[in-house]
């Protein structure tokens, strides 16, 4: 009783204290410079609406090779426009695979949402409009009967996680830098609380669990202001049960590796984490060139060129 009296108190104080610094904190947007790619000529530029009307603007890139392998839907990171998919997806397109990168809403040149700005954190509308992505690609004309497999860079894997969770379609998931809300939260603000609190006996005595609370209330907050909500990709990759390769940079000061084995922890199925050596957040492509891309092409060719047709299957999780 006496315990949780105290973490009762500590909660109270904390929360009152420190609540509008964690709300500015996890409202900030990162510093990184964010790349945009140029337009493909022959890419197929491609419009499509999401749920509430607003239109996606996107780019399909077809295989130049005799006979297609399967068909990619690529997830953008934070900022970047659709363009920017031909770098990470260049020998996948060699290698016989379509792939499709669109531009969620208030991003690139989709329609603006009057009612939402984007930041690094998945949220509702960012599902939204990815699930419309997977919808628009399982109609096409061309769709692959197999479904599609995902590769996403940062946010866009995280979105990624919580499409595939949702959509038996999505038959294997690649990632690149990809981070979870908790996962990812629970460590700054470990950080956090000693950069704002000289009071280091209240550091010592808070547990994990803990600053997972004060987030938890923290994001709620934001998102009742921001008027978004902000889905447990942690909760998504614990209901998947399909292969799975992980990229991560071992010099990634933005998302630490261990957040990265943290959200790895939680997957089930096939899976591979790969942690580059020296690379930084989001540019494993960058150092390891040749042997990102090797490795890419190898997952998707035994996990989706491989696949078949689209089957119904029972609910996940």
């Amino acid at each position: 009783v006496a315990y949780a009296l105290v973490m009762a108190a500590l909660y109270l104080y904390v929360r009152w204290n420190y609540m509008g610094y964690l709300t500015r904190i996890f409202q900030e947007k990162p510093l990184f410079v964010v790349p945009r790619g140029e337009k493909d000529a022959g890419g197929e530029e491609v419009s499509l609406k999401a749920d509430d009307g607003l239109t996606l603007r996107g780019c399909y890139l077809k295989t130049p090779a005799p006979a297609r392998k399967g068909v990619i839907l690529f997830g953008l990171e934070f900022g970047s426009n659709r363009w920017a998919c031909r770098p990470y997806c260049e020998k996948l397109l060699e290698a016989g695979y379509d792939v499709f990168a669109v531009e969620a809403r208030s991003q690139g040149d989709s329609d603006k949402d009057p009612n939402y700005e984007p930041l690094q954190w998945v949220t509702d509308r960012d599902l939204a409009d990815t699930r419309a992505a997977i919808r628009y690609l399982l109609k096409r004309p061309d769709a692959d009967p197999k479904g599609i497999g995902l590769f996403g860079i940062s946010k866009g894997g995280g979105t990624g996680f919580l499409a595939a969770a949702g959509e038996p379609a999505v038959r294997c998931i690649v990632t690149d830098g990809a981070y979870g809300t908790h996962t990812t939260m629970i460590p700054y603000l470990k950080r956090w609380i000693q950069i704002y609190s000289d009071r280091k006996i209240i550091q010592r005595v808070l547990p994990t669990w803990f600053y997972g609370i004060i987030g938890m209330v923290g994001a709620k907050k934001v998102a009742r202001n921001r008027g978004v909500t902000y889905p447990s990709v942690e909760k998504a990759v614990g209901r998947l049960n399909r292969p799975l390769l992980m990229i991560h940079g071992e010099g990634d000061n933005y998302i630490r590796p261990e957040m990265a084995k943290a959200l790895f922890a939680r997957a089930r199925g096939p899976k591979e984490l790969w942690v580059v050596p020296k690379a930084k957040h989001n540019q494993a492509l960058t150092v390891a060139g040749d042997e990102y891309h090797s490795r890419v092409v190898n997952f998707f060719d035994a996990h989706l060129a491989s696949a078949a047709p689209v089957a119904p299957a029972p609910n996940e999780g």
